[in-house]
């Protein structure tokens, strides 16, 4: 495996193109060589506009998709072969935007439970992964509640136990806080957040809220089916008119700072959140 920076590489892409199969025997082809290597620990926002290939992107890092061209390798197994899944699998679960898509039980330790039954897992192992996997997204409590009772981030932080009850190395979210309130969204990015410091799983977070890709090391945009841009929040955001000429949003606190230094504010930075923002004001302002 190659090595990124001091890491090595637990997700590599390699020259990835991705068609779909269209009417009269066509295909349209909407990932046109991806190459990104992704390393163990890391926390990836993943952006761009609809119809880019980002969700592709998800299914192909966990084997639900196989690449028309190219490789996907995770911790060095080929994800497109189809005698890999279940291993692959093993090692990147896949959270989606809709928490009932995924909840298939009548109570939530059953359903946390689901993944490693299917897996073959002991009872009383079950049982120790399905206790360690509520309490690390705070939903011990809610254990023997029925799913359709909870609140949208609760079903949403329920999935993503179900994903931890794998033991899987690298949580893939797909836009998992597009269907929740305000609240809800800060639930589960507290959540993914914790996992990625205190676990070390890798978070590839795909999203369309400027204000969540901040809090991820590392920013990858994708338009049109390549990847566009890869770096830290910083590097990518401070970039404004790029993004810009490309449709794409920036933060609110980056967009406002932009805005009043193009009416001729002197501001020193472009903040990226609203924390950076307020304080650099009140500096500013003595």
């Amino acid at each position: 495996m190659k090595e990124r920076g001091q890491q090595m590489a637990f997700i590599e892409i390699k020259d990835v193109r991705f068609s779909y199969a269209m009417e009269a025997g066509a295909e349209k082809e909407v990932l046109h060589g991806i190459n990104l290597d992704i390393g163990q620990g890391e926390f990836v926002a993943l952006l761009g506009h609809n119809g880019c290939g980002k969700s592709t992107m998800a299914k192909l890092l966990n084997g639900m998709l196989a690449p028309s061209r190219g490789q996907v390798l995770i911790d060095g197994l080929d994800a497109g072969l189809e005698e890999n899944q279940l291993p692959v699998r093993r090692q990147v679960g896949l959270v989606l935007q809709n928490p009932d898509n995924q909840l298939v039980a009548g109570i939530v330790e059953e359903d946390v439970a689901f993944g490693p039954e299917n897996l073959g897992v002991p009872p009383e192992e079950i049982r120790r992964r399905v206790d360690e996997a509520l309490k690390a997204v705070d939903m011990y409590h809610y254990r023997e509640h029925a799913p359709h009772k909870l609140s949208g981030g609760q079903k949403q932080r329920v999935a993503i136990a179900g994903v931890i009850a794998m033991e899987t190395k690298c949580i893939v979210l797909d836009e998992p806080t597009a269907m929740l309130d305000p609240r809800g969204r800060q639930e589960v990015m507290e959540t993914i957040t914790r996992l990625n410091r205190e676990k070390g799983i890798t978070i590839v977070l795909i999203t369309h809220y400027m204000d969540e890709a901040v809090q991820a090391g590392r920013v990858v945009v994708m338009d049109k089916g390549q990847v566009l841009m890869d770096g830290t929040p910083q590097h990518v955001f401070k970039q404004v008119e790029r993004l810009k000429r490309h449709d794409l949003d920036v933060p609110q606190a980056t967009e406002l700072c932009y805005r009043l230094r193009a009416a001729g504010v002197a501001l020193p930075d472009i903040p990226l959140s609203v924390e950076e923002c307020v304080g650099m004001f009140q500096n500013l302002l003595g």
